[in-house]
This record gives structure tokens, sequence and C-alpha cells, in this order.
């Protein structure tokens, strides 16, 4: 599992976006224009486009896993991502195929409801979640809706936000990143709260007023992974991949009728400029 000189391996596991924007293929975008390889591992396919999911065919677990491993016993890998895991028994097929790789860090999107509304992650596979994944995981990375479920708090202001975050990173975390883009107590300014071992960090970024943000946390997420592929330090990885979101989201896609996704091309021309 020796890594390729200067090119990180890195895995998303995830469901598939049938518009391009997010899931599987926003990841593998990501990757790729930041300068990794990327390796995934489908665990839903999604009838979906920028107004919304029509219809979701759940991957059977043990397909899940068997995608997982034979990648990981052909190719290897520096670091992962998980995305949209649909089900309990997806969630347990995860944690058990990555419970023997513990060196490579992972990041976990706790993908439950989509930009439209459409429900992503069973009722039941909640615990599963809390139980068996996240305290595999080198940083979480819930929006504003999935931390009130994790945490199980209402979060009515960053202050509010940083109690759940703390309560996420009791579940076993290393780190926590709880994204603020969803709140609402503030039109003008986003309020991430990143939370480790060692600190507390309220991230303050300007709104940026567009409704184009289909695929923002995964892209972000998947940045995230990238750069711990790569060997940065976690919050640098973090503020790495912040930055680069915004120029996605600066320069997000007005495709179709909803929300549109995301321009993770406009990453690759500011990383060549």
């Amino acid at each position: 599992m020796k890594r390729t000189k200067n090119l990180p391996r890195c895995l998303t596991i995830a469901g598939s976006d049938s518009g391009g924007g997010a899931g599987i293929q926003g990841d593998l975008k990501i990757f790729t224009v930041l300068g990794a390889y990327g390796m995934s591992a489908i665990t839903a396919l999604t009838a979906q486009n920028t107004v919304g999911v029509t219809a979701i065919h759940e991957v059977p677990p043990e397909f899940v896993m068997e995608q997982i491993r034979v990648v990981m016993e052909d190719i290897g890998c520096d670091a992962a991502k998980t995305g949209m895991l649909a089900n309990t028994g997806v969630v347990k097929a995860v944690a058990k195929s990555l419970q023997p790789y513990l060196s490579f860090p992972l990041v976990v999107d706790p993908v439950m409801v989509s930009t439209t509304g459409a429900r992503l992650l069973s009722e039941e596979a909640i615990n599963t979640l809390r139980e068996e994944l996240i305290p595999r995981a080198t940083l979480v990375t819930p929006n504003f809706q999935e931390a009130q479920i994790l945490a199980e708090c209402e979060i009515k202001d960053v202050r509010a936000a940083v109690e759940a975050a703390r309560r996420i990173r009791r579940l076993g975390a290393k780190a926590v990143l709880l994204k603020g883009g969803d709140a609402s107590y503030d039109a003008d300014v986003v309020y991430d709260v990143y939370h480790d071992d060692e600190r507390v960090e309220i991230l303050e970024s300007p709104r940026i007023k567009t409704r184009h943000t289909h695929g923002s946390g995964c892209a972000l997420a998947a940045a995230v992974c990238v750069e711990l592929a790569k060997g940065n330090s976690l919050f640098e990885a973090v503020q790495l991949a912040r930055a680069n979101l915004r120029i996605a989201i600066s320069q997000a896609l007005p495709l179709g009728h909803g929300s549109g996704p995301v321009n993770h091309l406009a990453i690759a021309a500011i990383s060549r400029g």
C-alpha cells in the first residue's frame, strides 16, 4: 500500500448524485482538481437534479464492503471520507470495513438531508452512526441541522453551536467542524465552529449571497480529505478546504431550475494560477 510519489490516494464512500453536483461525483471532482487520485465505494444511487431527489436505490451492505475491500487490498488509501450512508446496514458495513485501517484519516460527513429536503439517512441509522462510525472519525463535518440531531440540542446562536460541537466531539471523534452556512441567526456572516483537543475556534466568513450551493458540504469534506492525505495538519486542512469552498461557491454554476452546484473547476483554475 505504498503511495505513488506526490499523488495522494483518497476514497469516498457515499451516494451517487445523477445531477453531478454532490455525492460521489462531486467528491471525485474535488479529489481531481486538488491533485489526488480518487476512488469510490457507492452506497446508494439517487435520481436527482437541482430541484430535488425523486428516487433512491440503496446498495446492499455486503456490496459496499466488497467495494471497500478490493480498493484497500490493491490500491490502498491515504485518507477517506464518508457521505450518504442511507441505512443502518450500510453504516455498520462501512464501520466494519474501515476498522482494520486505523492509520489513515477519516472525514465523516453525516449526510442526513439533502439541500432540497430529501431524507438521506434513516432514523434508526443515526444512533448507529453515533456509536460505530463517529468514534473512528478524524473529523466530523455536520451542517447546522445535522448538528442539532447529533448533539440533541437546539442551536439558536453561535454559543449554542459551540456547545453542540462539544457534545458531538464527546461521541469520540478527534475533531468537529460544525458548518454554519444553513444557520439563520446571521444573514451576513457564516460562523463555522471547529473543536479539537487543543482549541475551539469560531471561524467567520462573509456570507456569499447565492442559492447555488448544491454539493457544498460534500466539497468541503472532500477537500479536507485531500489535504489530510497530503500530510497537512487537521486545522490547516480545514482552513485550506474552507478557502477552496468559498471559491467554489462564489463562482457557483446557475444550472437547472433549483439550487445549482458549486463550481469545482473554479478551484482548479485558482490552483493553477
